[in-house]
Protein backbone atom coordinates (compact mmCIF):
# COMPACT_ATOMS: atom_id res chain seq x y z
CA UNK A 1 0.00 0.00 0.00
CA UNK A 2 1.68 3.39 -0.74
CA UNK A 3 1.81 6.42 1.25
CA UNK A 4 -0.52 9.10 1.14
CA UNK A 5 -0.43 11.66 -1.04
CA UNK A 6 -0.73 14.24 0.93
CA UNK A 7 1.30 17.35 0.99
CA UNK A 8 5.10 17.21 0.88
CA UNK A 9 5.68 15.15 3.95
CA UNK A 10 4.64 11.53 5.00
CA UNK A 11 5.44 10.76 8.74
CA UNK A 12 4.60 7.00 10.23
CA UNK A 13 6.36 6.20 13.19
CA UNK A 14 9.67 3.54 13.43
CA UNK A 15 10.35 1.71 16.84
CA UNK A 16 8.59 4.96 19.16
CA UNK A 17 10.31 7.77 16.75
CA UNK A 18 8.52 9.61 13.84
CA UNK A 19 9.96 9.70 10.83
CA UNK A 20 9.44 12.18 8.47
CA UNK A 21 10.09 11.07 4.26
CA UNK A 22 10.03 13.96 1.77
CA UNK A 23 7.63 13.29 -1.17
CA UNK A 24 11.69 12.21 -3.19
CA UNK A 25 12.21 9.37 -0.34
CA UNK A 26 8.55 7.94 -0.14
CA UNK A 27 9.13 5.60 -2.86
CA UNK A 28 10.75 1.97 -3.34
CA UNK A 29 13.20 3.55 -5.67
CA UNK A 30 14.55 6.37 -3.84
CA UNK A 31 18.09 5.64 -3.13
CA UNK A 32 18.62 4.05 -5.96
CA UNK A 33 20.89 6.80 -7.49
CA UNK A 34 24.23 7.97 -6.67
CA UNK A 35 27.44 5.76 -5.32
CA UNK A 36 26.84 2.67 -4.24
CA UNK A 37 27.59 2.42 -0.17
CA UNK A 38 31.56 1.83 0.34
CA UNK A 39 31.77 1.81 -3.79
CA UNK A 40 32.59 4.29 -6.22
CA UNK A 41 30.20 2.87 -8.83
CA UNK A 42 27.46 5.31 -9.89
CA UNK A 43 23.75 3.22 -9.31
CA UNK A 44 22.51 4.99 -12.87
CA UNK A 45 25.62 3.61 -14.74
CA UNK A 46 25.65 -0.29 -13.29
CA UNK A 47 21.96 -0.55 -14.32
CA UNK A 48 22.63 0.40 -17.94
CA UNK A 49 25.88 -2.02 -17.39
CA UNK A 50 23.88 -4.97 -16.49
CA UNK A 51 20.52 -4.44 -18.66
CA UNK A 52 22.64 -3.80 -21.43
CA UNK A 53 25.61 -5.70 -21.48
CA UNK A 54 25.99 -8.30 -18.79
CA UNK A 55 21.88 -9.49 -18.65
CA UNK A 56 21.68 -10.70 -22.27
CA UNK A 57 24.95 -12.53 -22.40
CA UNK A 58 24.54 -14.20 -18.72
CA UNK A 59 20.61 -15.56 -20.00
CA UNK A 60 22.54 -16.74 -22.99
CA UNK A 61 25.18 -18.58 -20.99
CA UNK A 62 23.47 -20.26 -17.90
CA UNK A 63 21.17 -22.01 -20.47
CA UNK A 64 24.45 -23.94 -21.52
CA UNK A 65 24.65 -27.84 -20.63
CA UNK A 66 27.54 -26.89 -18.11
CA UNK A 67 25.49 -23.98 -15.96
CA UNK A 68 22.07 -26.09 -16.42
CA UNK A 69 22.85 -29.17 -14.41
CA UNK A 70 23.60 -28.54 -10.60
CA UNK A 71 24.71 -31.85 -8.54
CA UNK A 72 23.34 -31.26 -4.81
CA UNK A 73 22.53 -32.82 -1.78
CA UNK A 74 19.20 -31.53 -0.95
CA UNK A 75 18.41 -34.60 1.90
CA UNK A 76 21.54 -32.75 4.38
CA UNK A 77 19.71 -32.69 8.06
CA UNK A 78 19.41 -28.95 9.30
CA UNK A 79 22.03 -28.72 11.66
CA UNK A 80 20.77 -26.54 14.44
CA UNK A 81 17.05 -27.52 14.87
CA UNK A 82 14.90 -30.46 14.55
CA UNK A 83 12.27 -30.76 11.18
CA UNK A 84 9.86 -27.85 11.94
CA UNK A 85 7.93 -29.61 8.69
CA UNK A 86 8.32 -29.18 5.12
CA UNK A 87 6.30 -27.46 2.36
CA UNK A 88 3.89 -29.59 1.06
CA UNK A 89 2.59 -26.91 -1.83
CA UNK A 90 3.14 -28.83 -5.08
CA UNK A 91 5.92 -25.56 -6.39
CA UNK A 92 7.87 -26.69 -3.84
CA UNK A 93 9.10 -29.29 -5.53
CA UNK A 94 12.55 -30.07 -7.21
CA UNK A 95 12.18 -32.36 -10.34
CA UNK A 96 15.97 -34.12 -10.50
CA UNK A 97 17.22 -35.32 -13.43
CA UNK A 98 17.47 -39.37 -14.58
CA UNK A 99 21.03 -40.29 -16.21
CA UNK A 100 19.68 -40.23 -19.53
CA UNK A 101 19.04 -36.77 -19.27
CA UNK A 102 22.32 -35.93 -18.49
CA UNK A 103 25.22 -34.28 -21.46
CA UNK A 104 27.80 -37.40 -21.87
CA UNK A 105 30.61 -36.36 -20.04
CA UNK A 106 28.64 -36.51 -16.57
CA UNK A 107 27.39 -40.34 -16.96
CA UNK A 108 30.89 -41.64 -16.68
CA UNK A 109 31.78 -40.38 -13.12
CA UNK A 110 30.22 -40.76 -10.04
CA UNK A 111 33.66 -39.96 -7.85
CA UNK A 112 34.91 -37.02 -6.42
CA UNK A 113 37.02 -34.79 -9.05
CA UNK A 114 38.66 -31.06 -8.49
CA UNK A 115 37.43 -30.17 -11.47
CA UNK A 116 35.17 -31.69 -14.53
CA UNK A 117 37.43 -31.19 -17.75
CA UNK A 118 38.39 -33.30 -20.53
CA UNK A 119 41.53 -34.18 -19.61
CA UNK A 120 39.66 -35.51 -16.02
CA UNK A 121 37.66 -37.86 -17.99
CA UNK A 122 40.32 -39.20 -20.23
CA UNK A 123 42.47 -39.63 -16.89
CA UNK A 124 39.75 -41.54 -15.57
CA UNK A 125 39.76 -44.01 -18.31
CA UNK A 126 43.18 -44.78 -17.54
CA UNK A 127 43.30 -44.77 -13.83
CA UNK A 128 40.47 -44.68 -11.62
CA UNK A 129 42.24 -44.87 -8.49
CA UNK A 130 44.96 -42.18 -9.24
CA UNK A 131 42.11 -39.58 -10.89
CA UNK A 132 40.38 -40.06 -7.27
CA UNK A 133 43.05 -39.74 -5.20
CA UNK A 134 44.82 -36.01 -7.26
CA UNK A 135 41.32 -34.77 -8.94
CA UNK A 136 42.42 -34.09 -12.27
CA UNK A 137 46.11 -32.85 -11.51
CA UNK A 138 49.37 -33.89 -13.95
CA UNK A 139 50.19 -37.76 -13.26
CA UNK A 140 53.82 -36.60 -13.75
CA UNK A 141 54.34 -34.86 -10.87
CA UNK A 142 56.57 -36.72 -8.28
CA UNK A 143 55.28 -38.11 -5.02
CA UNK A 144 56.49 -35.53 -2.65
CA UNK A 145 54.71 -33.05 -4.66
CA UNK A 146 51.78 -35.28 -4.49
CA UNK A 147 51.96 -35.43 -0.57
CA UNK A 148 52.08 -31.81 -0.75
CA UNK A 149 49.14 -31.41 -2.86
CA UNK A 150 46.89 -33.86 -0.08
CA UNK A 151 48.08 -31.16 2.40
CA UNK A 152 47.38 -27.73 0.52
CA UNK A 153 43.97 -29.45 -0.42
CA UNK A 154 43.53 -30.24 3.50
CA UNK A 155 44.45 -26.90 4.22
CA UNK A 156 42.13 -25.37 1.21
CA UNK A 157 39.42 -26.82 2.34
CA UNK A 158 39.78 -25.85 6.27
CA UNK A 159 40.88 -22.64 5.55
CA UNK A 160 39.96 -20.91 1.76
CA UNK A 161 36.17 -22.26 1.48
CA UNK A 162 33.11 -20.29 2.92
CA UNK A 163 30.75 -22.69 2.40
CA UNK A 164 31.09 -26.70 3.70
CA UNK A 165 30.32 -28.01 -0.12
CA UNK A 166 28.23 -31.59 -0.57
CA UNK A 167 30.35 -34.37 -0.71
CA UNK A 168 30.28 -35.80 -4.93
CA UNK A 169 30.45 -39.33 -3.45
CA UNK A 170 27.28 -39.23 -0.96
CA UNK A 171 24.61 -41.46 -2.37
CA UNK A 172 21.97 -38.57 -2.15
CA UNK A 173 23.75 -36.25 -4.56
CA UNK A 174 21.96 -35.97 -7.32
CA UNK A 175 21.67 -33.49 -10.61
CA UNK A 176 19.27 -30.92 -10.79
CA UNK A 177 18.36 -29.03 -14.35
CA UNK A 178 18.13 -25.17 -12.83
CA UNK A 179 15.98 -24.17 -15.83
CA UNK A 180 13.91 -26.54 -15.25
CA UNK A 181 13.24 -26.09 -11.96
CA UNK A 182 13.15 -21.66 -11.95
CA UNK A 183 13.22 -20.10 -8.75
CA UNK A 184 9.93 -18.41 -8.16
CA UNK A 185 7.27 -18.04 -5.35
CA UNK A 186 6.31 -21.31 -4.06
CA UNK A 187 3.68 -20.11 -1.43
CA UNK A 188 6.82 -21.33 1.40
CA UNK A 189 5.55 -18.69 4.06
CA UNK A 190 4.88 -18.94 7.71
CA UNK A 191 6.90 -19.48 10.75
CA UNK A 192 9.31 -22.23 9.34
CA UNK A 193 10.14 -19.71 6.16
CA UNK A 194 10.97 -16.53 8.45
CA UNK A 195 13.05 -18.57 11.08
CA UNK A 196 15.59 -18.91 8.29
CA UNK A 197 16.26 -15.18 7.63
CA UNK A 198 15.49 -14.59 11.55
CA UNK A 199 18.35 -17.01 12.43
CA UNK A 200 20.72 -15.53 9.83
CA UNK A 201 20.22 -11.65 11.40
CA UNK A 202 20.20 -12.63 14.60
CA UNK A 203 22.79 -14.97 15.24
CA UNK A 204 24.65 -15.03 12.34
CA UNK A 205 25.64 -11.75 11.03
CA UNK A 206 28.13 -9.51 12.96
CA UNK A 207 26.46 -7.89 16.20
CA UNK A 208 26.96 -4.25 15.88
CA UNK A 209 30.13 -2.84 17.66
CA UNK A 210 27.96 -1.19 20.04
CA UNK A 211 24.48 -1.64 21.88
CA UNK A 212 21.32 -0.79 19.14
CA UNK A 213 17.88 0.18 20.95
CA UNK A 214 15.65 -2.28 19.94
CA UNK A 215 18.70 -5.33 18.78
CA UNK A 216 17.46 -8.70 19.03
CA UNK A 217 14.38 -10.85 19.40
CA UNK A 218 10.96 -8.31 19.11
CA UNK A 219 8.94 -10.95 21.45
CA UNK A 220 5.81 -9.07 21.06
CA UNK A 221 5.79 -9.39 16.98
CA UNK A 222 5.00 -12.50 15.02
CA UNK A 223 7.86 -14.84 12.94
CA UNK A 224 7.81 -11.75 10.13
CA UNK A 225 8.68 -8.85 12.82
CA UNK A 226 11.32 -11.07 14.58
CA UNK A 227 13.26 -10.95 11.11
CA UNK A 228 12.36 -7.94 10.14
CA UNK A 229 13.10 -6.28 13.46
CA UNK A 230 16.84 -7.97 13.07
CA UNK A 231 17.44 -6.73 9.85
CA UNK A 232 16.35 -3.70 10.88
CA UNK A 233 18.47 -3.25 13.87
CA UNK A 234 21.41 -4.70 12.05
CA UNK A 235 20.68 -1.79 9.16
CA UNK A 236 20.36 0.90 11.35
CA UNK A 237 23.68 -0.21 13.06
CA UNK A 238 25.87 -0.33 9.84
CA UNK A 239 27.74 3.19 10.84
CA UNK A 240 29.44 1.66 13.51
CA UNK A 241 30.63 -1.24 12.11
CA UNK A 242 33.72 -1.19 10.79
CA UNK A 243 34.11 -1.92 6.62
CA UNK A 244 34.62 -5.58 6.79
CA UNK A 245 31.40 -6.09 8.68
CA UNK A 246 29.37 -3.16 6.88
CA UNK A 247 30.54 -5.76 3.61
CA UNK A 248 29.01 -8.88 4.84
CA UNK A 249 25.94 -7.13 5.98
CA UNK A 250 25.27 -5.62 3.01
CA UNK A 251 25.85 -8.62 1.29
CA UNK A 252 23.04 -10.84 2.96
CA UNK A 253 21.07 -8.33 3.02
CA UNK A 254 21.56 -7.72 -1.08
CA UNK A 255 21.06 -11.53 -1.46
CA UNK A 256 17.77 -11.33 0.69
CA UNK A 257 16.82 -8.51 -1.54
CA UNK A 258 17.47 -10.52 -4.61
CA UNK A 259 15.23 -13.84 -3.89
CA UNK A 260 12.40 -11.40 -2.72
CA UNK A 261 12.72 -9.60 -6.32
CA UNK A 262 12.76 -12.90 -7.84
CA UNK A 263 9.57 -14.08 -5.73
CA UNK A 264 7.99 -10.74 -6.73
CA UNK A 265 8.93 -10.99 -10.06
CA UNK A 266 7.74 -14.69 -10.16
CA UNK A 267 4.57 -14.66 -8.82
CA UNK A 268 1.28 -17.24 -9.81
CA UNK A 269 -0.96 -14.88 -11.06
CA UNK A 270 -4.83 -16.69 -11.37
CA UNK A 271 -6.32 -16.59 -14.35
CA UNK A 272 -8.37 -13.22 -14.78
CA UNK A 273 -11.72 -15.25 -14.68
CA UNK A 274 -10.95 -16.98 -12.07
CA UNK A 275 -11.54 -19.97 -13.96
CA UNK A 276 -8.29 -22.16 -15.67
CA UNK A 277 -4.45 -22.10 -15.45
CA UNK A 278 -3.18 -18.86 -13.85
CA UNK A 279 0.36 -17.19 -15.57
CA UNK A 280 3.52 -16.28 -13.42
CA UNK A 281 4.81 -12.71 -14.09
CA UNK A 282 5.76 -9.99 -12.30
CA UNK A 283 3.48 -9.23 -8.87
CA UNK A 284 3.57 -5.07 -7.97
CA UNK A 285 1.91 -5.33 -4.98
CA UNK A 286 3.95 -8.00 -3.52
CA UNK A 287 6.64 -5.87 -4.66
CA UNK A 288 5.74 -3.06 -2.83
CA UNK A 289 5.03 -5.13 0.31
CA UNK A 290 8.21 -6.01 0.78
CA UNK A 291 10.09 -2.56 -0.83
CA UNK A 292 8.04 0.09 -0.22
CA UNK A 293 8.92 2.69 2.83
CA UNK A 294 5.83 2.04 4.67
CA UNK A 295 5.58 -1.51 4.56
CA UNK A 296 8.98 -2.02 5.68
CA UNK A 297 9.44 0.74 8.33
CA UNK A 298 11.56 2.99 5.45
CA UNK A 299 14.11 0.44 4.99
CA UNK A 300 13.05 -1.25 1.68
CA UNK A 301 15.03 1.23 -0.86
CA UNK A 302 18.43 0.25 1.53
CA UNK A 303 17.58 -3.05 0.52
CA UNK A 304 17.59 -2.19 -3.09
CA UNK A 305 20.48 -0.20 -2.79
CA UNK A 306 22.11 -3.34 -0.97
CA UNK A 307 21.18 -5.42 -3.75
CA UNK A 308 23.25 -3.54 -6.38
CA UNK A 309 26.58 -3.94 -3.28
CA UNK A 310 26.39 -7.77 -3.76
CA UNK A 311 26.73 -7.23 -7.66
CA UNK A 312 29.30 -5.57 -7.64
CA UNK A 313 31.14 -7.90 -5.11
CA UNK A 314 30.21 -10.63 -7.33
CA UNK A 315 31.18 -8.34 -10.60
CA UNK A 316 34.78 -8.11 -9.03
CA UNK A 317 34.82 -11.95 -8.38
CA UNK A 318 34.85 -12.80 -11.64
CA UNK A 319 36.71 -10.27 -13.09
CA UNK A 320 39.70 -11.63 -10.74
CA UNK A 321 39.11 -15.40 -11.25
CA UNK A 322 38.98 -14.23 -15.42
CA UNK A 323 42.63 -15.43 -15.90
CA UNK A 324 41.61 -18.67 -14.32
CA UNK A 325 38.17 -19.14 -16.16
CA UNK A 326 39.68 -18.39 -18.91
CA UNK A 327 41.52 -21.60 -19.33
CA UNK A 328 38.95 -24.00 -17.79
CA UNK A 329 37.60 -26.68 -20.34
CA UNK A 330 33.52 -26.20 -19.55
CA UNK A 331 33.40 -30.18 -20.88
CA UNK A 332 30.28 -31.64 -21.07
CA UNK A 333 31.57 -34.10 -23.37
CA UNK A 334 29.64 -32.12 -26.70
CA UNK A 335 32.50 -31.26 -28.31
CA UNK A 336 30.78 -28.22 -30.53
CA UNK A 337 28.67 -26.87 -27.38
CA UNK A 338 31.81 -26.72 -25.53
CA UNK A 339 33.41 -24.98 -27.67
CA UNK A 340 30.28 -22.41 -27.83
CA UNK A 341 30.43 -22.30 -24.10
CA UNK A 342 33.94 -21.34 -23.72
CA UNK A 343 33.31 -18.60 -26.54
CA UNK A 344 31.05 -16.93 -24.67
CA UNK A 345 32.48 -17.01 -20.88
CA UNK A 346 35.61 -15.06 -22.60
CA UNK A 347 33.22 -12.72 -24.46
CA UNK A 348 31.33 -12.38 -20.89
CA UNK A 349 34.18 -12.07 -18.91
CA UNK A 350 35.79 -9.29 -21.58
CA UNK A 351 32.61 -7.16 -20.75
CA UNK A 352 33.33 -7.60 -17.06
CA UNK A 353 36.97 -6.64 -16.68
CA UNK A 354 36.06 -3.61 -18.88
CA UNK A 355 33.52 -1.93 -16.01
CA UNK A 356 35.67 1.00 -14.22
CA UNK A 357 34.46 0.95 -10.94
CA UNK A 358 35.27 -2.54 -9.36
CA UNK A 359 34.60 -3.11 -6.03
CA UNK A 360 38.27 -2.96 -4.23
CA UNK A 361 38.77 -6.06 -1.83
CA UNK A 362 42.42 -4.59 -1.36
CA UNK A 363 40.90 -2.28 1.00
CA UNK A 364 39.47 -5.49 3.36
CA UNK A 365 41.53 -7.34 6.36
CA UNK A 366 44.27 -4.31 6.36
CA UNK A 367 45.93 -2.80 9.57
CA UNK A 368 47.13 -5.18 11.82
CA UNK A 369 48.16 -8.50 10.46
CA UNK A 370 47.25 -10.49 13.32
CA UNK A 371 44.08 -8.87 13.64
CA UNK A 372 43.37 -8.70 10.48
CA UNK A 373 43.70 -12.58 10.04
CA UNK A 374 41.45 -12.83 12.68
CA UNK A 375 38.46 -11.18 11.54
CA UNK A 376 38.87 -12.62 8.85
CA UNK A 377 38.84 -16.57 9.68
CA UNK A 378 35.78 -15.00 11.95
CA UNK A 379 33.94 -13.76 9.13
CA UNK A 380 34.74 -17.18 7.15
CA UNK A 381 33.40 -18.89 9.97
CA UNK A 382 29.91 -16.61 9.98
CA UNK A 383 29.50 -17.03 6.23
CA UNK A 384 30.13 -20.41 6.83
CA UNK A 385 27.47 -20.83 8.91
CA UNK A 386 24.93 -18.71 6.98
CA UNK A 387 25.44 -21.53 3.64
CA UNK A 388 25.01 -24.49 6.23
CA UNK A 389 21.27 -22.75 7.30
CA UNK A 390 19.92 -23.56 3.78
CA UNK A 391 19.71 -27.04 4.67
CA UNK A 392 17.03 -26.04 7.00
CA UNK A 393 14.63 -24.27 4.66
CA UNK A 394 11.38 -26.56 4.63
CA UNK A 395 10.66 -25.50 0.73
CA UNK A 396 12.99 -27.98 -1.65
CA UNK A 397 12.97 -25.33 -4.28
CA UNK A 398 13.92 -22.71 -2.43
CA UNK A 399 16.49 -25.02 -0.72
CA UNK A 400 17.78 -25.57 -3.75
CA UNK A 401 18.02 -22.10 -4.71
CA UNK A 402 19.69 -20.85 -1.40
CA UNK A 403 22.43 -23.21 -1.84
CA UNK A 404 23.42 -22.00 -5.71
CA UNK A 405 23.25 -18.62 -3.77
CA UNK A 406 24.79 -18.75 -0.95
CA UNK A 407 27.34 -21.29 -2.52
CA UNK A 408 27.97 -19.02 -5.30
CA UNK A 409 28.82 -16.08 -2.78
CA UNK A 410 31.02 -18.10 -0.87
CA UNK A 411 32.73 -18.74 -3.97
CA UNK A 412 33.18 -15.31 -5.08
CA UNK A 413 34.45 -14.45 -1.31
CA UNK A 414 36.93 -17.63 -1.83
CA UNK A 415 38.56 -16.10 -4.78
CA UNK A 416 38.84 -12.07 -3.34
CA UNK A 417 40.36 -13.41 -0.50
CA UNK A 418 42.77 -15.74 -2.18
CA UNK A 419 45.94 -13.34 -2.10
CA UNK A 420 47.93 -13.22 -5.18
CA UNK A 421 47.77 -16.34 -6.30
CA UNK A 422 45.33 -15.16 -9.14
CA UNK A 423 43.68 -11.77 -10.19
CA UNK A 424 43.85 -9.41 -13.29
CA UNK A 425 47.57 -8.94 -13.27
CA UNK A 426 48.28 -12.74 -13.17
CA UNK A 427 49.03 -15.63 -15.58
CA UNK A 428 47.48 -19.49 -15.13
CA UNK A 429 50.35 -21.80 -15.39
CA UNK A 430 50.28 -25.46 -13.38
CA UNK A 431 51.98 -23.78 -10.27
CA UNK A 432 48.69 -21.88 -9.95
CA UNK A 433 47.03 -23.84 -10.96
CA UNK A 434 48.24 -26.22 -7.83
CA UNK A 435 47.52 -23.00 -5.75
CA UNK A 436 44.14 -22.28 -6.39
CA UNK A 437 41.76 -24.54 -7.94
CA UNK A 438 37.56 -24.50 -8.21
CA UNK A 439 35.21 -27.83 -8.39
CA UNK A 440 32.83 -27.74 -10.51
CA UNK A 441 30.49 -27.07 -8.49
CA UNK A 442 31.59 -23.70 -7.30
CA UNK A 443 32.36 -22.42 -10.87
CA UNK A 444 27.98 -23.60 -11.91
CA UNK A 445 26.96 -21.91 -8.71
CA UNK A 446 29.19 -18.43 -9.25
CA UNK A 447 27.76 -17.61 -12.18
CA UNK A 448 23.99 -18.96 -11.37
CA UNK A 449 24.40 -16.91 -8.42
CA UNK A 450 25.75 -13.55 -10.18
CA UNK A 451 22.73 -14.42 -12.71
CA UNK A 452 20.55 -13.94 -9.85
CA UNK A 453 21.77 -10.92 -8.72
CA UNK A 454 21.76 -9.18 -12.60
CA UNK A 455 18.31 -10.89 -13.03
CA UNK A 456 17.65 -9.07 -9.93
CA UNK A 457 18.92 -6.01 -11.26
CA UNK A 458 16.80 -6.41 -14.80
CA UNK A 459 13.29 -6.80 -12.95
CA UNK A 460 13.93 -3.94 -10.55
CA UNK A 461 13.80 -1.76 -13.48
CA UNK A 462 10.92 -3.77 -14.74
CA UNK A 463 8.99 -2.64 -11.43
CA UNK A 464 9.80 0.99 -11.83
CA UNK A 465 8.20 1.16 -15.21
CA UNK A 466 5.10 -0.82 -13.51
CA UNK A 467 4.82 1.18 -10.68
CA UNK A 468 5.14 4.37 -12.65
CA UNK A 469 2.39 3.45 -15.30
CA UNK A 470 0.47 2.69 -12.00
CA UNK A 471 1.08 5.46 -10.77
CA UNK A 472 -0.11 7.61 -13.92
CA UNK A 473 -3.94 5.99 -14.20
Amino acid sequence: MWLPKLGILTAYVVLGVTVTLSADEKDCFCKLKGEVDDCSCKIESLDSFNNLKIFPRLHSLLNKDYFRFFKVNLKRPCPFWGDDGRCALRDCHVDKCSEDQLPPGYKESKQEENKYTKEAQEQLHTDCKEQKELGGIDKTISSEDRESFKSWSKYDDAQDNFCELDDDNSADMEYVDLTLNPERYTGYKGESAWRIWRTIYQENCFKPDTPVPGYGPAEARGAEGKALQSGLDLMRSLKGMCLEKRVFFRMISGLHTSINVHLSAKNYLPAANGYGKGTWGPNVEEFQKRFDPETTNGEGPQRLKNLYFTYLVELRALAKAAPYLEQEDFFTGDEKEDNETRNAVKDLLKIIKSFPDQFDESRLFQGNNKEAQQLKEEFRQVFHKVYRIMNCVGCQKCRLWGKVQTQGMGTALKILFSGDTMGPDSTVDAQQKKNFQLRRSEIVSLFNAFGRLSTSIKEVDVFRQLIKEKDST
